[in-house]
């Protein structure tokens, strides 16, 4: 049975998220159909400050989207880039009736201590520490009510954004796009699955000491409780803050390095939200891996092709190119759609192309805007591409984890680190160890 919310709550809250979007929709029309001339910081801001007050995916959506260049316009993508997952907690009525539905009327029995305040609260739920009962230190995951209509509405109101903006810029065709976000973010509410993806991450990163992943603790978890053991650690800017050391910030990165990538080439799957809520650092730079709602597994024959673009922007290869690009869904792809699709290919795997020590980013901090600027005026200029589904989540992984390498200042030879994962790569062997892996903790491959 679907679970309900307070109606009027509800009502105001998507009263809230239609005006926002509203005011969009009247901004962007004004300036593309009647020349008004528009304060677009000012009314990002707006919306920035609609939305971070809100539980609910669109919170999420907009990080994600602020990382794929030009969904959205740039004074846009600016503003919700500063969207946190921190949004006002839900009270102790609300915990304690989720607690004793997931786990029954007697769940504080099962629990040494619970903290009525929430540690952390996200976009979807709220977290509280807590000790079992043998005395070890746990993490309670609750998800907030009725998540599964805010989700409908909020992808509703997606669409009806992108439908603005694509009658206002032709660059991107959001269709798959959205459909990518709406396949994530209804896995997002699946707490089960979200448990099979952390034991899949246990096994995948096993022999990574420089990465942690949370234990699942079965006996207290339930369709909207994920209870798992506590990671210590700070946040990524506190420990930069504590460490000056290029040695420590380049461990720190090498980690995140191989947390994101490792799973990527060895078994096809990569985790989609690289946000700096998702981990923690460790004293000696090791990280803490959290949160695996927004995990994407890929066939085998999408990572052939993500190694099939490097080798042809590597060789000067233009027909492996538009094989890679037909690998990973993209179609109609003529010279000129290739020639720009390039551009931002190139720019994305310049750091891998290059074997020396660098930065990940050389140059101004405002060359990736510039690239992607010119990306957008010439799928302008050409009549517009469509990105397929598989692209979202890697292209946010990609500029996600190259803002974390460049908080940290890392400098590292990332060509090196790429080959020591790509470097014998065979789609067969992946395509069983994918199997195996995903066997072992009951979910389904990409097939």
């Amino acid at each position: 049975m679907a679970e309900r919310g307070p109606i009027g709550g509800r009502a105001r809250r998507y009263a809230k998220v239609g005006r926002a979007v509203g005011g969009l929709a009247a901004r962007l029309a004004g300036e593309r159909y009647l020349g008004l001339k528009i304060d677009r910081e000012g009314h990002a801001e707006d919306l920035k400050i609609a939305l971070g007050g809100l539980k609910g995916p669109l919170m999420k959506v907009a990080q994600i989207l602020s990382t794929i260049p030009d969904a959205l316009p740039r004074e846009y993508s600016a503003q919700l880039a500063e969207l946190q997952s921190n949004a006002p907690p839900m009270g102790w009525s609300f915990v304690r009736r989720r607690m004793a539905s997931e786990l029954g009327p007697d769940w504080q029995g099962l629990l040494a201590e619970f903290t009525r305040e929430a540690a952390f609260a996200a976009s979807l739920g709220q977290v509280h520490r807590a000790t079992g009962s043998a005395g070890q230190a746990l993490a309670c995951k609750l998800q907030y009510p009725d998540m599964n209509s805010v989700v409908e509405a909020d992808l509703r109101q997606l669409k009806l954004v992108f439908s603005i903006y694509r009658r206002y810029d032709k660059a991107i065709d959001p269709t798959e796009v959205h459909k990518e976000l709406s396949a994530r973010l209804h896995e997002e509410l699946d707490y089960r699955r979200e448990a099979r993806h952390m034991r899949l991450y246990d096994r995948m990163l096993a022999g990574e000491t420089g990465v942690h992943i949370p234990e699942v603790i079965d006996d207290l978890c339930g369709d909207r409780l994920l209870t798992m053991s506590w990671l210590d650690g700070v946040p990524l800017m506190d420990y930069i803050g504590a460490h000056d050391g290029a040695e420590d910030r380049n461990r720190v990165a090498l980690n995140m390095f191989r947390a994101w990538y490792v799973p990527l080439y060895n078994y096809g799957v990569i985790h989609g939200d690289p946000h700096m809520g998702n981990y923690t650092v460790r004293g000696d730079g090791s990280i803490n891996l959290m949160d695996f709602g927004c995990i994407r597994v890929f066939k085998p024959s999408f990572i052939k092709g993500v190694i099939d673009l490097y080798t042809a922007l590597r060789d000067d290869d233009a027909e492996l190119a538009v094989s890679a690009y037909e690998i990973w869904g993209f179609t109609g792809l003529t010279k000129e759609v290739i020639d720009v699709l390039n551009l931002w290919a190139a720019f994305l795997y310049a750091p891998l192309l290059e074997d020396k020590v660098r930065p990940i980013q050389e140059g101004d901090g405002e060359f990736g805007a510039k690239v992607a600027g010119h990306v957008r005026r010439e799928l302008n200029r050409i009549g517009g591409v469509r990105p397929p589904s598989e692209f979202v989540l890697m292209d946010r992984a990609a500029i996600g984890l190259g803002s974390v390498f460049t908080h940290l200042g890392a400098e590292i030879n990332w060509h090196r680190m790429f080959h020591e994962l790509i470097d014998g790569f065979d789609e067969v062997v992946l395509e069983k160890t994918q199997n195996a892996a995903f066997d072992a903790v009951g979910l389904e491959p990409a097939h």
